[in-house]
């Protein structure tokens, strides 16, 4: 954002003479225990009333932190509020309700579009300065089972939400979340997750459409991606225009069942950029270690993603795969024509270690109307059954690749350009995926309501 320099004073005229400071006092902060307020922590009594009461008082009191002592806290909905911290100490623990109506139903965001749906055990909208802290713990009901209700069409809560909500730390504690995403800021800045252990029947976070995200030292045991990028899908997304951008992600151990360790896509419609994931660990993926995906109708770009040291085992498709042409469910009003094909660019994958993997690299559905500009692979050791397949890229960079046990070429490809790619075999075209028809443009223009 740029500011506006104000004008300098003339030679003619003087400042005004300035007058003497105000005394500033420093902001008061408060520390609060929920059981003075009235919460049992029995883990049969409802406490969120008291809960609530306790960091609605804070907050007016200028702000502080809630303080949860040892035990066992019933509770529904939480909402934080501005300036207030909750800190779960040792042995406590936050149990979410199993009933729906201690859930209240707003606009949430899912799947990368707005739409009617029930808040998460623990949110924040529009605060800043917020923060949950261990080392206790978070742990939603199993009785809520899914991410959608059947009936009604509505997304089931999440434990952990932000929305549009700046500064924001969540620190050493254990969450567990059943069928729903478990964590997701949606609309922030300045978002921290350091030392949490994610116990997901889903996602772990989704990070969507954020800016300035770091996720430290984390532990993921997850049903489906341990970490999730996107920004929105189809043309709501596209013309809300606000990417997922700036995110580094450390330090991590994942393991997931069903699908990816790290998630990039499939809602990219406002864009991703600025990806940094360094000294990670994947102990277990039903998938990759690393997908990142799209499709057209989504349009923006996915551009500027650094991995480098990270180590891979037990991943049952390989390393990492690329694709942009079918990947996630298209959206009902989709972003038509050449725009709509998103750009893939600036992909940068360097000390890496694999074990026993059956595929390195695949990376042969990119849209050949929009070639991936900037690829690299560079210091790759370890075992895998089979190696790197490339299509429809420009400026590649393979350099000292040293794998082993694997059956065929190291390295396939059709219609690549760059360095490193002698002795290539090429892909057969009939191995070659199928380009998706054209997404039209509809008859009347998309506009927002």
């Amino acid at each position: 954002m740029a500011w506006a320099q104000s004008a300098k004073p003339s030679a003619t005229h003087h400042a005004p003479a300035a007058k003497p400071a105000t005394p500033v006092h420093a902001r008061p902060t408060v520390t609060l225990n929920v059981k003075d307020l009235g919460a049992t922590g029995d883990g049969k009594t409802n406490d969120t009333l008291a809960l609530q009461l306790t960091i609605e008082r804070c907050s007016v009191l200028g702000g502080g932190e809630v303080i949860i002592p040892a035990g066992d806290y019933a509770t529904g909905a939480l909402a934080l509020r501005s300036n207030v911290t909750l800190r779960i100490e040792d042995g406590a623990s936050l149990l979410g309700s199993g009933d729906m109506a201690d859930y209240p139903i707003s606009q949430v965001r899912w799947e990368g579009r707005w739409i009617k749906g029930y808040g998460a055990l623990i949110s924040a909208t529009d605060a800043e300065n917020i923060g949950i802290v261990g080392p206790g713990k978070i742990i939603a009901s199993d009785a809520i089972k899914g991410r959608v209700d059947r009936k009604t069409g509505m997304r089931l809560p999440a434990l952990l939400e932000f929305t549009n909500c700046r500064n924001v730390r969540v620190e050493n504690c254990f969450t567990s979340q059943t069928g729903m995403w478990s964590t997701h800021p949606v609309y922030c800045e300045n978002v921290t997750f350091k030392d949490v252990v994610f116990h997901s029947g889903a996602d772990g976070i989704d990070v969507d459409s954020c800016r300035h995200v770091t996720i430290d030292g984390c532990t993921f045991e997850t049903s489906d991606d341990c970490i999730s990028l996107k920004s929105g899908r189809g043309e709501e997304a596209y013309t809300i225009n606000r990417p997922c951008e700036d995110v580094h992600i450390t330090n991590c151990t994942f393991n997931d069942k069903n699908f990816a360790c790290i998630g990039i896509g499939s809602e990219t419609s406002a864009g991703v950029r600025n990806v940094v994931i360094e000294h990670c660990k994947c102990l277990g993926a039903r998938s990759h270690a690393i997908y990142i995906k799209s499709r057209p109708g989504r349009g923006a770009f996915i551009e500027n993603i650094t991995v480098s040291n990270f180590e891979v085992s037990g991943a049952k498709q390989g390393f990492l795969r690329l694709n942009n042409l079918n990947s996630g469910k298209q959206d009902e009003f989709p972003v038509p024509g050449d725009a709509g094909i998103p750009l893939f660019r600036e992909f940068h994958f360097s000390n890496i270690r694999v074990t026993d993997l059956p595929a390195l690299v695949q990376a042969t559905e990119i849209h050949p109307r929009k070639p991936l500009v900037g690829f690299s692979l560079t210091n790759v050791t370890g075992t895998v059954k089979s190696g790197i397949m490339l299509a429809n890229m420009k400026n590649v960079a393979i350099r000292n690749v040293k794998v082993t046990g694997f059956e065929g070429p190291l390295l396939s490809i059709e219609n690549v350009t760059g360095t490193g790619l002698t002795g290539a075999a090429k892909i057969d075209p009939a191995k070659m995926p199928k380009v998706p028809d054209p997404v039209l443009a509809p008859e009347k223009p998309y506009k927002l309501k």
